[in-house]
């Protein structure tokens, strides 16, 4: 099945979604927010207090008087000038400017630290919320969704992807945040000392904002690209670990090493080229903001030279206008440094944004056990509207019925369970359980009427016990091990080191495929679900085992209705029904001696098993694997 690619229109803003996100932290961001604004007040008090610490020095020189009066002198007057005398001792002036300095480093400190905090919290809340929003909505998916998505491309958005977004939504926002207070706090006192040389000031505003308007869609595409690949390179290395056996016996190490080089490679040049272009926001910010302190300079000699604010005013003001530059530049960077954290909230909203094919429908009935049959109603099912994999199914299922589907690959027995299951929805058709059509019935009661065992078996990193337990996590030590027993699991998992209590490894890397095969056994059993699906359950046993296991499946099976999919047709010869599938279709049914009888394609595929069986001597016990 093809995977999707995930193309992006990038047509609407990700930001009131991203708001939605930060509006649960509302208390937490207004403190932090006033702890910024408390910073920004503080931060150009230091540089206000620099024009009474340069007025006091220089007159005590014999500097020239000050005769203009400004709103920063009319500021000064009304508080540093009332605990400050600088007609008096010049160095005690001085000290005393010092220690309000001081005094405003440690306060100023203090918010700090307390704006950095709060924002961290934030952060991390909403990294933690919108991880367990992505991974609480991807669970509740379609299986068709993960037939089509690649698991790395999953991983890379619950991962590197939440990262970029945690950073631009707190870290980036926050930062243009408070240069915005910043910003404010230093134009005002600009103002008060003098508004032409502000107006002067903000003749580069403009331009630095603007700067980066054409590049801002070019970022965005690049880094789309960057992003995309990145999940890319993580599907690739997951797939290749997961299948290491498979590269190892064939030989293709070399081959897996080119095409991870090719994406990494790939990867490398799309992260330079949107870097090439991100690399352009500081020296040009810088180049704009240098610019505008030459036009301060210039003019601001002149207007000292006229008399129209003091040299220290002028002193002060210059230190102002870093702070107001400073804000300037992080805001003009921001469409560059946010571009990554932009695209992965797409991405990520993308993911959420997914919705569920398969869900309850309205006024749907419960349903708590399996009373009666299961009925196929001329079914019909396909993955693609060009690929029909199930065509005009029907069959009857009573309670306690064994019902084997046999036939080659392909022809469709593993999709008829899914079906069952509600996996996927019929096309036409319907399927009934106890005379109610499936899709008219929660789907969590549905599911809780089944125990499955695949062919693929899925073992968890954790505990034997846990393993067992999976389905039922309330269950008992006794009952777990009755079911390792019925399972004949009990007397490996007793001589591992920790008994039931042994870490299986990923996937069950620790056991063997045999003893995989019966953990996953015993995990069915111990559900004790009324409907059994054994999807080519001993497909992973040596033949002595096989038969053990089938003798304790077999008692349990009693009061239950199975579907047992077997390649393996002495596993099933004493099936109520075989139902014997090909092409997506019912092309014969009946017991075992019927089939025979019949000399259709169950007797070939019976007699082609069973011919190659005393060829090869595979009657004899083999070596688990």
């Amino acid at each position: 099945m093809m995977k999707q690619t995930w193309d992006y229109p990038g047509n609407s803003s990700p930001f009131p979604r991203i708001l939605s996100l930060l509006a649960p932290h509302g208390a937490f961001l207004a403190l932090a927010s006033v702890s910024a604004a408390l910073f920004a007040v503080l931060d150009a008090s230091v540089y206000v207090l620099m024009i009474p610490f340069v007025e006091t020095l220089f007159s005590s020189a014999g500097g020239p008087g000050f005769a203009s009066e400004t709103g920063m002198d009319r500021l000064l007057d009304a508080t540093v000038y009332r605990w400050v005398d600088l007609a008096g001792d010049p160095l005690e002036a001085i000290g005393q400017i010092i220690a309000l300095i001081i005094l405003v480093f440690l306060v100023k400190n203090v918010f700090h630290f307390s704006r950095t905090y709060l924002v961290a919290r934030v952060e991390q809340e909403v990294n933690r919320s919108l991880r367990n929003q992505i991974y609480g909505h991807l669970v509740g998916l379609d299986l068709s969704f993960f037939g089509r998505t690649r698991l790395g491309q999953v991983v890379s958005r619950l991962t590197t992807e939440v990262e970029q977004f945690r950073r631009l939504v707190t870290t980036e926002l926050f930062r243009v945040l408070s240069g915005g207070l910043e910003f404010s706090v230093a134009v005002i006192a600009m103002l008060l000392i003098s508004w032409q040389l502000t107006a002067a000031a903000f003749v580069v505003v403009p331009l630095a904002m603007i700067f980066w308007g054409p590049l801002v869609g070019v970022l965005r595409r690049l880094d789309h690209k960057v992003l995309h690949l990145g999940g890319e390179v993580t599907a690739h290395v997951q797939e290749t670990f997961a299948a290491i056996r498979l590269v190892k016996s064939s030989s293709s190490e070399n081959r897996e090493r080119e095409r991870f080089r090719s994406l990494t490679g790939e990867y490398f040049q799309q992260f330079m080229r949107a870097e090439f272009v991100r690399s352009l926001a500081p020296p040009l910010t810088e180049l704009l903001a240098a610019a505008g302190t030459v036009v301060i300079l210039w003019l601001g000699a002149r207007f000292v030279v006229a008399g129209e604010i003091t040299g220290p005013e002028f002193v002060g003001f210059l230190g102002l206008s870093v702070k107001l530059y400073s804000p300037v530049k992080n805001v003009a960077k921001f469409p560059a440094v946010a571009q990554p954290g932009l695209v992965a909230a797409e991405r990520i909203f993308d993911f959420l944004d997914t919705p569920r094919e398969i869900c309850d429908a309205f006024g749907a009935s419960s349903i708590r056990g399996f009373e009666s049959t299961i009925t196929f109603e001329d079914v019909s099912f396909s993955y693609r509207a060009d690929e029909v994999v199930l065509r005009g199914i029907s069959l009857h299922a009573d309670r306690g019925d064994v019902i084997a589907l046999v036939g080659p690959s392909g022809a469709g027995k593993s999709t008829l369970v899914d079906l069952l299951g509600r996996f996927f929805d019929v096309d036409t058709g319907r399927i009934m359980v106890d005379g109610v059509d499936i899709r008219g019935l929660r789907i969590g009661d549905l599911r809780s009427l089944f125990g499955i065992v695949s062919q693929d078996t899925v073992l968890f990193h954790d505990t034997v016990r846990a393993n067992i337990a999976y389905g039922r996590p309330e269950a008992s030590h006794a009952d777990i091990v009755a079911a390792a027993t019925a399972a004949h699991a009990h007397d490996f998992i007793t001589e591992m080191p920790k008994g039931y209590d042994t870490i299986v490894g990923e996937r069950g890397v620790e056991l063997s495929g045999g003893e995989r095969q019966r953990i996953a056994i015993a995990r069915a059993l111990l559900m004790n679900r009324p409907i059994l699906v054994l999807d080519e359950a001993t497909s992973s046993l040596d033949t002595a085992s096989e038969r053990v296991i089938q003798e304790a499946t077999s008692r349990l099976m009693v009061g239950r209705t199975v579907f047992v999919i077997a390649h393996r047709l002495s596993t099933i010869l004493s099936a109520d029904k075989i139902l014997v599938m090909d092409g997506g279709e019912i092309i014969e049914q009946g017991d075992h001696g019927t089939l025979m009888a019949k000399a259709g394609l169950y007797r070939r595929l019976y007699d082609l098993q069973f011919n190659e069986a005393a060829a090869v001597g595979s009657l004899w016990p083999a070596d688990e694997t």
